[in-house]
Parts: structure tokens; sequence; C-alpha cells
């Protein structure tokens, strides 16, 4: 099996919906230890970029729906989110270059430039309680689950699994990036609203590689 134009844009538009779905549980995250605008300013983006989807060329590759979801988020979306998460998929997009179709290692490929994005952007690292925290075991654990022979669905699953356990283990670390980085222990004991949502993106990915496979709707052509 392997993933194509399909699963892209079902994943973007699933992470559109669990974005708007825990839009005021994102808000009230960064709200306790940064702007508060996490929530509302992802939810704006993924609809500016729903309202562009559809206009895809005929034969558009995974790139091509990449580079859409990173040009409108950076264009549309306020605060550090915005140009971040933009750049994750403006790499992503590259790291694929214009292959019709992702195998594992085109997947964990993807994910690590996604990662290396939010990194060149925010100067982040691993403990300093930012999306990284739940981005770089994400791309550990899916690289690990390609070396264990995991297909793309395996990999992905194992990527959302390490994101959520990632995300989870940001609150007792003490901020050292962005606004919550002035709270100093303050920041203790709550979780950073980057690292959740990257961690529901990367569940949206890890879901709908899943459904397609079982329906059969994205392996047209797997090899």
């Amino acid at each position: 099996m392997s993933l194509g134009i399909d699963w892209v844009t079902d994943w973007i538009r699933e992470s559109a919906r669990v974005v708007s779905e825990h839009r005021v549980e994102l808000i009230t995250l960064d709200r306790e230890i940064g702007d508060g605008d996490h929530g509302e300013n992802l939810d704006r983006g993924f609809s500016a970029v729903i309202q562009k989807l559809d206009g895809l060329p005929e034969g558009a590759v995974p790139s091509d729906a990449l580079k859409l979801v990173a040009t409108t988020l950076i264009s549309t979306v306020g605060g550090a989110s915005g140009p971040l998460v933009g750049t994750a998929y403006l790499k992503a997009a590259g790291a694929v270059g214009k292959e019709e179709r992702l195998d594992g290692a085109a997947v964990v490929a993807l994910l690590t430039a996604a990662r290396d994005g939010v990194v060149l952007r925010g100067k982040a690292e691993p403990g300093d309680k930012t999306m990284i925290d739940a981005w770089t075991p994400a791309v550990d654990a899916a690289a690990a689950a390609l070396a264990d022979g995991r297909d793309e669905v395996g990999i992905l699953e194992a990527a959302a699994d390490a994101a959520e356990t990632g995300a989870e283990a940001t609150e007792p670390l003490v901020a050292r990036k962005g606004r919550a980085s002035y709270l100093g222990e303050r920041a203790i004991g709550h979780r950073d609203p980057g690292s959740q949502s990257s961690a529901l993106i990367l569940r949206a990915a890890a879901d709908t590689a899943a459904k397609n496979a079982g329906s059969g709707s994205d392996a047209a052509g797997a090899s």
C-alpha cells in the first residue's frame, strides 16, 4: 500500500474538523500560559484552507495540497502558529517532491521535514515545552516503525501515539520558548497548546490513512 492525494486531502479536512472541535480546549490551554489565541488562529487558518482545497487542479499530487496548506496558514494565521505550522507543511511538501504515491520511507521523510521546519522557524528543542515535544517523538517513532517493517498506516499510528504522549509530557516542564517562558515555574502543570494541536493533526493523519486503506479509496496503484 502507499498513500496519495486522496489521503492528503482527507487528512487536511480531518485536521480542520478536529481543530474546530477542540478550538475551545486549545484556547483554554493557550490562555493559561500564552496569548489565548492558538485555537482561534488555527481554526481560522484551516477554515481558509478548506475553502481553497477544492480548487486543487486535476492531477494534483500530495505536495500540491501540502503547499496549499502552507501558504494559506502563513498568510491567514496570526501569532507564531501560522509561520510555525505553515513552515512544517512547506518543508513536508519539499520532502516528497512530485511523488504521486508515498511509501513508508516517504511518510517518514514528510514527518521529519515537517518537524525540521518547525525547528528552523522556532529554534526550539525537545524539552522546551513547545510543539517540538510532540513532533520529535512522533518522528522518532515513525522512523522506528519503518525500521520494524510497518506499513504507512502503522508508521502514522506510531507517530500519533508518540505525539500524544509527548504533548502530555509537556505538563511538568518549565517553558523555555515563547510567551510561556516568561512564566517560569508557573507554567508547570499546564500542557503546551502547540504540542496538543500537533498531536491532534498527527492523529488525523493516522486516522485518515487507516480509513483510506480500509476502503481502498487511496490504494489504487499502490505497490
